[in-house]
């Protein structure tokens, strides 16, 4: 959902000088990955969640659901709408959002706080539902996402497929496990790298490959 090189280079911030096109140093001599310098919400953003393990099964939830609403969107049109989201979506508590009507879908298109789509909102009650049936296969969400094999985009956006998952291409997939630190994607020069790293590794262990 974060073009890395892309945001970098469209954020009009001109008048600090990258140290090179994926990295920059801000105002706090911080370096940081460059995507976050456009905005004050993405460098909040940046230095306290993505990439930051999430085991929580409704917050995994919820980043997969609102990966599928940004599509075709800016992710900070997410992020700035993402209060509003949970309020919609009984926050994202998947089992609360399965039991979602045709009523309470035409109540979320009139609700002009999130992105009024049907098609994106029919698909978080779809995968609320399918979401149910992982939960009760693997015990939680969290054990399916952070088992070995999910760690590949594609293999896992193929599998949520076959589980009649919808708006789960390995385009959503990767920007979800790099937000919930499946895999660790700031710039090694980043300052928020080792901090990524060293919690993936206080829950995981061995189990992480470096790197990953």
């Amino acid at each position: 959902s974060i073009p890395v090189l892309r945001l970098c280079r469209r954020s009009g911030c001109h008048n600090k000088p990258y140290m090179n096109e994926r990295v920059f140093k801000g105002d706090d001599e911080r370096v940081r990955c460059a995507w976050c310098r456009s905005t004050p919400e993405y460098v909040l953003y940046h230095d306290t969640e993505w990439g930051f393990p999430v085991t929580a099964d409704q917050r995994l939830f919820e980043k997969i659901s609102l990966e599928g609403f940004q599509a075709g969107l800016s992710w900070l049109t997410i992020l700035k709408k993402r209060d509003a989201f949970r309020h919609a979506f009984a926050d994202f508590d998947f089992e609360k959002v399965a039991r979602f009507t045709r009523a309470d879908v035409d109540r979320l298109l009139a609700d002009a706080a999130i992105v009024r789509h049907r098609g994106k909102i029919e698909s978080t009650v779809n995968n609320a539902r399918r979401a149910c049936d992982l939960a009760t296969e693997f015990g939680s969400l969290s054990a399916y996402f952070w088992r070995s094999p999910a760690r590949d985009a594609q293999a896992l956006a193929q599998d949520l497929k076959k589980r009649r998952w919808t708006f789960v291409g390995p385009t959503t997939i990767y920007a979800f496990m790099q937000a919930m630190g499946l895999v660790n994607d700031h710039m090694p020069q980043c300052f928020v790298h080792a901090r990524a790293e060293e919690a993936r590794s206080a829950i995981f262990g061995n189990s992480l490959r470096p790197g990953l």
